[in-house]
């Protein structure tokens, strides 16, 4: 392995969770392990994936699953090849509100698409790039839609399922960490914001103390 090559976190959870703050303070905190982080997102990152975000969550026409997941990778792929592969061959972290766990949460297990169909698509899109490490914060529904609601800024085509749709998610996300618990971690995400701040940093630096990190 290219002794370079940095380490790639993503950060998975339904709504409300509060994913942008602990990427923010993991950014931080990758900074001061000496490492220079690059934080992103999916569906977006890119100037063709964001315009793909656009239409996926502010579409008012109906979307079938199969769009939706289509759409995702394409995203994906995007962002892969012109973000996250060139800046992990530089070195540098990357930090990715949510990647490929994702489909598996939000078109498979909400949408009902099988994961066949997305392992698939994720080994075209990514070439079968996995996170390093991939941080899932865990949190009641109710609660997540009450956070969600919140916030100033208008609820997405996805904020706005009911709440059938975000328990399904939710059940997705904790049987996909079941399956792969060494790379998915858990993280109860009903804490303080310092108390999780706390737990997602000593993973971060569990991740650069590896053999090989």
């Amino acid at each position: 392995m290219d002794d370079r090559r940095g380490k790639f976190i993503s950060f998975e959870g339904g709504d409300g969770v509060g994913k942008t703050t602990q990427i923010n303070l993991a950014c931080r905190h990758v900074k001061k392990l000496g490492f220079r982080p690059v934080v992103t997102r999916e569906p977006g990152g890119t100037m063709l994936s964001e315009k793909i975000r656009d239409l996926v969550l502010e579409s008012s026409a109906e979307v079938t699953p199969v769009t939706e997941v289509l759409m995702m990778f394409a995203a994906r792929a995007q962002h892969t090849s012109e973000v996250i592969e060139p800046n992990l061959a530089a070195g540098k972290w990357v930090l990715c509100d949510r990647f490929t766990d994702a489909s598996y949460a939000y078109q498979g297990g909400g949408r009902g698409l099988p994961d066949e169909l997305i392992g698939v698509l994720a080994e075209i899109a990514t070439n079968g790039l996995e996170p390093d490490l991939t941080l899932l914060l865990d949190l009641d529904v109710e609660e997540g839609v009450r956070r969600s609601h919140l916030r100033d800024s208008p609820l997405d085509r996805f904020e706005s399922e009911a709440i059938e749709f975000k328990n399904r998610i939710r059940t997705a996300y904790l049987r996909r960490q079941d399956h792969h618990s060494t790379r998915i971690v858990l993280v109860d995400a009903s804490r303080s914001i310092q108390e999780i701040e706390i737990e997602i940093a000593k993973q971060i630096s569990d991740l650069q103390a590896r053999p090989d990190g």
